[in-house]
């Protein structure tokens, strides 16, 4: 908070005839300076006097060609008396109160004969005098009488204004149910002494409203709006527009900020110069400033701290300008760019979809890296192994979440023609990785991340399972990446059947790499019979089961490498006809071909379908809507990114493939009234990604009569009609019926949405379920498919720390007379859980089941009925509580039973202690801390591992 906590004079309509703001200019020190109203000394800057005549003159005379000529003259006139009065007066410079500039204006302009000018000036310097005094008169006198002084930005002192603080503790509750101003004012005050920086006064506003987080969820948005008097004041006043405004204020204020504020984002070399090209007049009355309430004080601080331009460390942007700048960058191919710009502000700023983070980061930027992930293979020689890790470094410094596929490298021991050496395989390259990605971050943002990709069959697959090790070799250890396990289906066979499983370097077996399914299971078989006949003499023979033993306990111990299944991925995308699926993402939810020429890469947004929730349960046609205008988006992005490497840009514009996933499903279930541990869930699950299909396929489909169908289109599975419903059949047929049990039911005409597919798609894959573990945070939903991690915690992150409780459970607990500080008390006691809390009814009991006390047969069940639809994979973490090695053999088996292409994260967890804290003292309650990342276990703590936002494995795609 700047200077909004003393009384000033309302922001004036910046066409009007004030010098109100001769303020910000490069005037040397120690000449004349301006004590404006607020206190606030600034330099004398004659061109602020120059701008207030000439548009004192121009209200009165007009912009004409005849007569500016005349203006011009004579405001220079006009100016130059004004300023020689004070040189004149002060020679050795001194301090000017704004109303003598003022006073000394109209009588240069009485002097100079322009006497109907003067007079409407005077006219509106009253008309201005009385708007301060009915804002002024605004404020009551406030209800708490203190005696200090606030010190201002440039060292001077001034009274605290009580009635301007009342007035904005006041103001954000207003609307907000169950919360308590007066006691926000009284706690403020305490915190308060003699002296303080204005900043401080709010910082200590914010810190008393969410301390009361925890009692009742809508503190956390009297929080936000708190905040947002900050974020007002240090936007407006760099940007020239005005001191600081109250949020009412701010409504009417946007569309004039707006322009100014594009401006200056180019000016500062931070905004793309083509936005300037837009009717920023029209954009700016597009605006919706009241949509700044509906912001949680998590989504607002994130906002500020990572996502809002700034220039000198100092954010020039304000909610609603970010949204449209985003909206702006998307549009600027569009033939109709200010029609789609304000299409895409309003999804975005009604929180109904949100793009990715890499595109909230740069759309409209000088350097639009847009895209969220890239995936790549490396070859087996030296110059292809460096020159993936330098696309690794250029992917990584604008943004980039990076999946490596480093199947083809041979192996340790594997013998090296060229030098008459031996290999040392993949791991001493992946030290190599690791470090890269620590020390290239994506954009000064996030730290690099990157995650490598084996296939089971690989020598190096046992080394590789330990990476994550804190003990032995160092040297062999990749603390920094992360790793996942590229399963084909017949190993899943042979651990099922107890057989055994054999071990090739990839130079003896060259072609497994491409081949999957019935294929690569003829051609495995082949080579291992060469191992018995003598033909290949390096390889490995173990029980399969063992192999996957050591998987599941490394997963459990190091919380690496993931469990990702190489055939469904490639029997199943749509792409099989140009290529093949050789690893997943960072994130494992993008499923793209790669190979040496081509780096594939994804463009992601998410719905968000807590949104998309009515009384009858899912708007489906609000839903059509949404998607149709999302799938566009993510279009859009191909076109406009920057590539950083040119193998990424031949592989996005020949495929052009998008991933729209969704969020807020457990916010979902909530306004549903549905367990997440049930069949109906399972069942919502089914119909709402059924449903996002198939919006999604028809929204590409419209797209490719409008714009012509991708380059490969010719060939696959959607030119034959083919959908991802219907490609399980190919899976089936493949894998075997005993070994995949996917529903197939399905309630939508598909019919004439495979006709539409066949005549053309714009994007050769439409939908990924990616984490959005940040812009969950922004929109103030759960992330992505999770269930509630836990009803009552601490988030942290180097944002600070925030209380986060589960509202839904909150409003049905006051429903039923159950919310009061005892209840607040048992949840801190009992980690966030209502399972032990005996008053608790047993239906809200199921309803509000956490992340561990959800079996984990349900968050597979759901995601295998996802995962139907959808032509790439999802995020899927797996949390389970008291794991032991049956627990995990059971459900990683039934992921692959069920036709999951992927999981993520392993999320297990022991018996956990909480930190008590009372309510009554107002201290930030420290249950269970956790922030975004999935949590690994910690034998040694026995409490889950939480790591910081920033850390991006887990956002790096959202």
């Amino acid at each position: 908070m700047q200077t909004e906590m003393n009384r000033d004079s309302q922001p004036d309509d910046r066409d009007a005839i004030d010098i109100e703001d001769a303020g910000v200019s490069t005037t040397a020190p120690g000449q004349l300076r301006v004590i404006k109203r607020n206190g606030k000394v600034v330099p004398y800057d004659d061109d602020k006097i120059t701008v207030a005549i000439t548009k004192a003159f121009l209200a009165v005379e007009g912009g004409t060609a005849a007569a500016s000529s005349r203006i011009h003259d004579t405001v220079a006139r006009l100016t130059e008396q004004v300023s020689a009065t004070f040189k004149r007066r002060m020679p050795s410079g001194g301090t000017i109160h704004i109303e003598e500039i003022q006073d000394q204006v109209e009588l240069a302009l009485m002097r100079g004969g322009e006497h109907k000018v003067a007079r409407d000036y005077v006219l509106y310097r009253e008309q201005q005098a009385r708007k301060r005094a009915e804002r002024d008169s605004q404020f009551p006198e406030p209800t708490h009488q203190v005696d200090l002084t606030v010190t201002m930005e440039d060292g001077s002192r001034a009274p605290l204004d009580m009635g301007r603080l009342e007035h904005l503790i006041r103001e954000a509750c207003r609307g907000l149910d169950y919360v308590d101003a007066d006691k926000i004012i009284a706690e403020t005050v305490k915190n308060l002494y003699d002296g303080v920086s204005i900043k401080d006064v709010n910082t200590s506003m914010v810190i008393t409203a969410r301390t009361l987080i925890e009692v009742e969820p809508n503190y956390s948005l009297v929080t936000a709006r708190l905040l947002l008097d900050k974020i007002r004041a240090e936007a407006l006043q760099y940007l020239d527009v005005a001191e600081r405004a109250n949020q009412e204020e701010m409504e009417a204020l946007y569309s004039q900020t707006f322009a100014a504020y594009v401006h200056k984002g180019i000016e500062c070399e931070l905004l793309n110069r083509e936005l300037a090209d837009f009717d920023l007049e029209k954009l700016g009355a597009a605006l919706k400033g009241e949509r700044d309430l509906q912001f949680s004080y998590l989504g607002l601080q994130t906002l500020y701290d990572r996502y809002f331009i700034h220039h000198n460390d100092t954010r020039i942007e304000l909610p609603q300008c970010f949204f449209m700048r985003v909206a702006m960058g998307l549009a600027l191919r569009e033939n109709n760019r200010e029609e789609r710009a304000i299409e895409f502000y309003n999804l975005l700023s009604s929180f109904d979809y949100m793009s990715s983070t890499p595109t909230l980061f740069n759309a409209g930027t000088l350097r639009p890296q847009l895209s969220s992930c890239y995936l790549t293979t490396v070859p087996d020689d030296l110059s292809g192994i460096y020159s993936a890790i330098h696309d690794n470094a250029m992917l990584s410094k604008f943004a980039g979440g990076l999946g490596n596929d480093w199947t083809p490298v041979r192996a340790l021991g594997s013998y090296i023609k060229g030098t008459n050496g031996k290999s040392q395989g993949v791991v001493p390259f992946l030290k190599v990785v690791n470090d890269t990605a620590v020390a290239v971050n994506q954009g000064g943002k996030r730290k690099g991340a990157v995650c490598a990709y084996l296939e089971t069959w690989h020598m190096d697959i046992e080394e590789f399972l330990e990476l994550r090790k804190n003990t032995g070799d160092d040297r062999r250890r990749t603390h920094d990446m992360n790793s996942a396990n590229w399963i084909p289906d017949l190993f899943m066979k042979r651990v099922v059947n107890e057989q055994e499983w054999t071990l090739f370097s990839p130079n003896d077996a060259p072609d497994l790499h491409d081949l999957y399914g019935e294929a690569f299971e003829q051609r495995y078989n082949e080579y291992e019979e060469m191992t018995r006949d003598g033909r290949i003499k390096h390889y490995k023979r173990l029980p399969a089961i063992n192999l996957w033993r050591k998987m599941l306990s490394m997963l459990f111990e190091t919380g690496h490498p993931w469990f990702t299944f190489k055939d469904p991925c490639n029997l199943r995308s749509p792409q099989q006809h140009v290529g093949v699926v050789h690893s997943s993402n960072l994130c494992t939810e993008i499923t793209l071909n790669t190979n040496r020429e081509e780096i594939a890469v994804c463009n992601l947004g998410s719905v968000n379908l807590a949104q998309h929730i009515g009384d009858n349960g899912l708007d489906r046609e609000k839903l059509a809507r949404t998607v149709k205008t999302a799938v566009r988006m993510l279009d859009n992005v191909i076109d406009i990114n920057y590539y950083s490497v040119p193998q990424a840009e031949n592989s996005n514009l020949k495929h052009r493939p998008v991933g729209l996933g969704i969020m807020g499903f457990q916010d979902a279930l909530y306004k549903q009234g549905i367990s997440y541990a049930s069949a109906d869930a399972v069942a919502f699950a089914d119909q709402s990604m059924e449903a996002v299909s198939y919006y999604a396929i028809q929204a590409s489909a419209d797209l490719a009569e409008e714009r012509g169908a991708y380059q490969t289109f010719d060939g696959s599975l959607w030119s034959q009609g083919v959908l991802p419903i219907d490609s399980i059949d190919i899976l089936v047929k493949q894998r075997g019926e005993d070994y995949c049990k996917v529903d197939r039911s399905q309630t939508l005409d598909w019919d004439s949405v495979r006709e539409r597919a066949r005549k053309g798609m714009r994007n050769s894959n439409v939908m990924a379920i990616a984490p959005t573990a940040t812009i969950a945070n922004i929109t103030g939903v759960s992330q992505s498919i999770e269930p509630t991690y836990q009803n009552l915690y601490v988030k942290s992150n180097l944002s600070g720390e925030f209380t986060v409780v589960n509202p839904y459970l909150v409003n049905a607990l006051k429903e039923r007379g159950l919310w009061d500080n005892v209840m607040v008390n048992d949840l801190k006691y009992y980690d966030g859980s209502v399972q032990p809390i005996e008053r608790v009814p047993a239906d809200l009991k199921e309803r509000f089941r956490t992340a561990f006390e959800v079996e984990p047969r349900w968050l597979v069940e759901s995601a295998s009925r996802r995962q139907k639809w959808i032509d790439q994979a999802q995020s899927l973490n797996l949390y389970i509580a008291e794991a032991n090695g049956k627990k995990l053999d059971v459900t990683y088996k039934m992921a692959w039973l069920l036709g999951l292409k992927t999981t993520y994260y392993l999320r297990a967890i022991g018996a956990t202690q909480t930190e008590k804290s009372t309510v009554n003292d107002n201290k930030l309650n420290r249950v269970s801390a956790v922030a975004e990342e999935p949590a690994q276990f910690d034998k040694a703590a026995d409490v889950p591992q939480a790591c910081s936002i920033d850390d991006p494995d887990c956002e790096a795609c959202q």
